[in-house]
């Protein structure tokens, strides 16, 4: 179940995406500061004993990022550099709440790419916009354009749908290296794991051999000290046995001349 402060962080995040999609004047304040107390929030729910997952607050870190690049580059004059800058800008994946059927994120930054790309259409083409920088606007405009003028319009259309999908592949190739970087040091753990599990019990075996050979060294020891006297008694007793038939013989033997 969220936190109150999820709760909290989710309901401003839709507001300000909800905010980011309409058109603003130069005097507006409010979502820059609402963006800053998302960060704060942010930062907040990192802290929390009960935060989300980390694929989620993935997501939120990249639909706040997403809304910080939206407003630095409305700040910018050129409407080159505003193309140019929202072509880089990379919206959420998810919705933000349950009845979004298309990630508002995503849909503001088709509408800014739009109004963008217009604004860079009437710079290059020397027209002026008609201020409501949606598609349909644009088309109108385009149907009473020259030839070629159409043309250059279609030509740069390509070119910035050429640039965004070139985005959109790096950003799945870098996902998907992520990922498998991710696998391939999980599996280099489970190896490592395993290693030091094989080594522990490799250890305790050379332990236990250990112990079991100094036993029977102990055992040999005591036995070999026991062959030793056994030894030295017999040698002895032959000894005195000898010596003492050598007697006998001598006594024995004069007498029998």
């Amino acid at each position: 179940m969220a936190s109150r402060l999820e709760i909290n962080f989710i309901r401003l995040l839709s507001r300000c995406e909800s905010m980011a999609s309409e058109k603003r004047g130069e005097t507006e304040w409010r979502l820059e500061k609402y963006v800053a107390a998302l960060e704060e929030m942010l930062v907040a729910l990192r802290k929390s004993q009960s935060k989300p997952t980390q694929e989620v607050l993935t997501e939120y870190t990249r639909k706040v990022d997403f809304l910080k690049g939206l407003l630095e580059a409305e700040k910018l004059l050129s409407p080159t550099e505003k193309a140019l800058a929202n072509q880089f800008l990379a919206p959420g994946r998810t919705p933000t709440i349950a009845n979004e059927r298309m990630p508002a994120s995503k849909t503001v930054h088709l509408q800014t790419k739009a109004r963008c790309t217009g604004e860079m259409r009437d710079e290059l083409l020397g027209t002026q916009s008609s201020g409501k920088g949606t598609l349909d606007g644009d088309l109108r405009n385009r149907r009473g354009l020259p030839v070629d003028e159409r043309q250059s319009a279609a030509e740069l259309d390509a070119i910035l749908q050429r640039h965004h999908d070139l985005q959109e592949k790096l950003a799945e190739d870098m996902l998907n290296l992520a990922r498998n970087l991710k696998n391939n040091t999980l599996a280099a753990q489970n190896i490592i794991k395993q290693d030091n599990q094989t080594l522990t019990q490799s250890m305790r075996q050379a332990d236990l051999n250990y112990e079991k050979l100094k036993t029977e060294s102990e055992r040999l020891e005591q036995h070999t000290k026991k062959s030793v006297n056994w030894l030295l008694w017999l040698m002895l007793i032959l000894v005195s046995f000898t010596f003492i038939s050598m007697i006998l013989f001598i006594r024995i033997v004069p007498r029998l001349r």
